[in-house]
């Protein structure tokens, strides 16, 4: 069973990708980001698409212009997701039939980001806006609205945002640090989902 959980790797290196994939996937979390300021990310990207690409959506995150874009595509990433509302980002995502999650705080950016082709919304930071600001934009937004709430969301708050409309999560440092054995991410990435299903059992 796939859950709406978006693992943030953020400073992972190429040669722990495939072992790190691997447990995510395990343990019931498929969707992967590799954030562009992490240590060779194209490398991890490609590494991980190429072992996972079948059965799990990989990509890049901190994504910031139309070249990243096309570069993570190159290396066979299916997953664009940024902390900012740049609509050439997102019009070029959706143009190569990728998911596009671009982060947006306010009404404008999130319209602009659906406008421009965007697969779903990334509230970000999800701490400042809290369950509260998402109810409250959820609001004004079109029905159907995919909208996961990044930065201040995890499994001890699953169930508050859930309530509050959260269609998902992504989840970085509470999963992923680096330097962290394999067996504790295994275990930690068992302990979100478990979380997760509880929250909407």
């Amino acid at each position: 069973m796939s859950r709406p959980i978006i693992a943030i790797l953020r400073g992972l290196t190429p040669p722990e990708a495939a072992a790190v994939g691997h447990a995510l996937i395990d343990a019931g979390l498929d969707r992967i980001e590799v954030p562009l300021n992490s240590p060779d990310p194209l490398e991890s990207i490609a590494i991980m698409a190429r072992d996972f690409g079948d059965h799990a959506v990989i990509g890049a995150g901190t994504v910031l212009d139309v070249d990243q874009v096309n570069a993570v595509a190159e290396a066979g990433g299916k997953l664009i997701v940024s902390p900012n509302c740049d609509t050439d980002v997102i019009r070029r995502t959706a143009a190569l039939g990728l998911e596009s999650w671009p982060g947006i705080f306010t009404p404008t950016e999130a319209f602009a980001a659906l406008k421009a082709g965007a697969t779903g919304l990334k509230l970000f930071p999800g701490s400042m806006a809290g369950p509260s600001g998402l109810s409250a934009l959820r609001a004004v937004l079109p029905k159907g609205t995919q909208v996961y709430a990044v930065g201040g969301a995890g499994p001890e708050n699953f169930g508050t945002w859930i309530k509050a409309s959260a269609d998902g999560f992504g989840i970085g440092s509470a999963l992923y640090k680096p330097g962290m054995a394999v067996d504790e991410i295994a275990t930690r990435a068992r302990q979100i989902v478990a979380a997760y299903d509880e929250a909407i059992a």
